[in-house]
């Protein structure tokens, strides 16, 4: 048995696969924490189940990675489609919208499996619940995982340009359905940089 003492993720992959599982499980609770968060404001249950099942893939797919994009790229990819086959088995049949273009309010979902401390907090998760699935992970990888244009390519497999003028649209749209749900509620209106400020403060308490 290879000993696992290696940091990098190339590095534990290699490992892992040379039979090192103390690599592979070094590997996973690396990425934990980031691929429960992807899940936590996109199902209303099943979360423990759907990151346990993203992790399982990994582990039947790791001879199929072939290291061209980033271990961390392959797990987000792995859970994007087993969140897109979550919500298609719930959705009737025959829907002509492309999955990833609903947003979760459209879908019926319930509430989310993250805990709002403040008002704000409630109103910026069921913002991003009423924004389209693939603007919501964009956004919550831009503020919560706060990855910049290139990380944000990577992570979506788009060049940069396109990743940039994609979050640019899913911020746009985040602050017209957030200032919607602070007239219904008669709050003050946010500017952007509150907006941003709430949006990463609250990516920060999902991450401790």
């Amino acid at each position: 048995m290879i000993k696992c003492t290696v940091s990098s993720d190339d590095e534990l992959l290699l490992a892992w696969r040379a039979g090192d599982q103390r690599a592979g499980s070094e590997l996973f609770k690396r990425h934990y924490g980031a691929i429960r968060r992807f899940f936590a404001n996109k199902v209303d249950d099943s979360l423990e189940d759907l990151v346990q099942r993203t992790f399982e893939a990994c582990v039947a797919g790791q001879e199929r990675f072939e290291g061209r994009g980033s271990i961390s790229a392959y797990l987000r990819g792995t859970a994007r489609n087993l969140l897109y086959q979550h919500w298609e088995a719930r959705r009737a049949r025959g829907a002509s919208v492309p999955i990833e273009d609903v947003s979760l309010h459209d879908l019926g979902a319930g509430p989310s499996s993250m805990l709002a401390r403040t008002h704000a907090e409630r109103r910026l998760l069921e913002a991003l619940r009423q924004v389209s699935l693939a603007d919501q992970e964009i956004l919550e990888l831009y503020y919560w995982e706060e990855l910049t244009g290139v990380e944000l390519a990577e992570q979506l497999g788009v060049p940069e340009q396109t990743a940039r003028s994609r979050l640019r649209r899913a911020r746009l749209h985040l602050a017209k359905v957030y200032r919607r749900l602070e007239r219904f509620a008669g709050a003050p209106e946010s500017s952007d940089a509150q907006l941003d400020n709430n949006a990463r403060g609250l990516g920060r308490r999902a991450s401790q």
